[in-house]
């Protein structure tokens, strides 16, 4: 019988001037991200740490639910969603989405400034349809490549990302071309990105994927998280939106928005040009 297992990979090469240089794991994750659109990432955390997000994942769903109502989030398709986790007095939502290990991979993808432009809760429900199960990028409805990451999504997994409990589907390197491809290619092409909890799935926004089918009987639960350059508006306004009694850093401040709202008159931008100088 034929040996069908693949043969040593060649290490040298000719006709190179040009090479990536990866100097540490961080930067592995970075040229996956920027070659095939995707990669996951070791938050760092330790098993007591994913264990607290977890708790704290289910008690801002409580309080969400019982704020806006079960009934009257379902009729809007959002029963599975919280939106604004860091928003609903979370100090451990908002240390997430300042994740150490996270923020250095985004200055790396994204350099110059960037923000927080949502920071979601999504429930993917067990042996059931949601809305996040339908094939997207995170600019939707844009049909445009760039020569760099303008935005990137990082989906915390709160719980592990399994194939049977639908981890996130991914369609590689199609963040580089315009067009969603044909039924046949991604019949052939698409991928599932398996995770542990306590990992980041790394995403550039315009690489198309989706949420799985979760054919178990618990749910998968993950933080999803979209940063990018200051020049898209947030979702929802972080600064108007996040608890005025939450004491935050000037770096929290510039990540979550503040800097970089919009003046709301003639008068108050060129009030923000005086105090620049």
């Amino acid at each position: 019988s034929s040996d069908l297992t693949m043969s040593t990979i060649p290490e040298k090469s000719y006709g190179v001037w040009n090479q990536t240089i990866v100097n540490d794991h961080l930067d592995g994750v970075v040229e996956q991200v920027i070659q095939q659109g995707y990669a996951v990432l070791d938050a760092g955390y330790t098993a007591e740490q994913i264990s607290s997000i977890q708790h704290e994942f289910s008690r801002v769903h409580e309080y969400y639910v019982s704020k806006y109502g079960f009934d009257q989030l379902k009729a809007g398709n959002e029963h599975n969603t919280i939106r604004g986790m860091l928003t609903h007095n979370s100090s451990l939502m908002l240390d997430l989405a300042m994740n150490d290990h996270l923020l250095t991979v985004l200055k790396r993808l994204i350099p110059g400034k960037f923000i927080l432009n949502q920071q979601n809760g999504i429930i993917n429900p067990p042996q059931e349809e949601y809305n996040q199960g339908s094939w997207h990028r995170d600019i939707p409805y844009q049909h445009f490549v760039s020569s760099r990451p303008l935005a990137i999504n990082a989906l915390y997994c709160v719980d592990e990302f399994t194939l049977a409990n639908g981890a996130t589907f991914v369609l590689p390197a199609t963040h580089l071309k315009e067009p969603f491809p044909s039924k046949q290619y991604i019949a052939r092409h698409a991928v599932q990105a398996e995770a542990k909890a306590g990992s980041f799935i790394v995403l550039d926004c315009m690489i198309y994927h989706s949420g799985g089918y979760n054919s178990t009987n618990k749910s998968r639960r993950a933080v999803n998280h979209v940063y990018n350059i200051p020049f898209f508006k947030q979702q929802i306004n972080i600064p108007n939106s996040m608890p005025r009694n939450m004491d935050l850093s000037d770096t929290a401040r510039e990540l979550l928005g503040y800097t970089f709202t919009e003046p709301t008159s003639v008068d108050e931008y060129l009030q923000s040009r005086i105090n620049k100088h």
